[in-house]
């Protein structure tokens, strides 16, 4: 008798969330700990990662990491400590690579904590373009290349060589231009920073 075909396997997306900037530009106050509507923004991008079909979670946290575990409830994530987060986004992204290298992820969906404007619906957007572990797309507004952005397992050790300063993946991107998957996100979200005073008008 034959065997019915299994199923292929629902392949394992993790979100993976850049929160260790400390908010320089905002008087030194660590963007994880920001309010938005009510609690720490932190847990809000915890939530849209997981609305959005990620799982597991694994948080990068920078400054002030212990008021941040103290202050978000970040239960059932992954927590990274990134020593060098003030060497900018590069070395959060490798922190967050490595951590990730030990699990069967397939993929990691990468987003930024002071992006609230981008929610569930964008996430699980980019979160379909994943076909392999060679599997690179990123979100886009209007043509214009954003967050979050899938990275396929089998590419990770390049972008980790690739990513220093403040730069993250960008010059990865560039460089695999013709193989990265744009999907437009602009009709679901908007991708503004929180970065400076004015910005905190975003939050609610």
């Amino acid at each position: 008798m034959a065997h019915p075909a299994q199923p292929p396997k629902e392949p394992t997306v993790a979100g993976l969330l850049l929160a260790a900037g400390g908010g320089r530009r905002l008087g030194g106050r660590p963007k994880a700990l920001l309010t938005h509507r009510g609690r720490p923004l932190v847990e809000h991008a915890v939530r849209v990662l997981r609305e959005g079909g990620c799982a597991p979670v694994h948080v990068v946290l920078g400054a002030a990491a212990d008021r941040v575990r103290k202050e978000a409830d970040l239960s059932g994530c992954v927590l990274v400590d990134n020593p060098d987060w003030e060497e900018g986004m590069g070395s959060s992204l490798r922190a967050g690579l490595e951590s990730l290298s030990v699990t069967a992820a397939d993929a990691a969906l990468v987003s930024l904590v002071d992006q609230p404007g981008i929610g569930a619906e964008a996430v699980a957007r980019v979160r379909a373009a994943y076909g392999s572990r060679q599997s690179l797309a990123a979100a886009s507004y209007g043509g214009e290349r954003g967050h979050p952005v899938l990275f396929g397992a089998g590419r990770w050790q390049e972008i980790t060589a690739s990513a220093v300063g403040d730069r993250g993946a960008r010059a990865y991107l560039r460089e695999h231009e013709s193989s990265l998957a744009l999907i437009e996100c602009g009709d679901v979200a908007e991708a503004y920073d929180i970065d400076t005073a004015e910005d905190l008008a975003h939050l609610e």
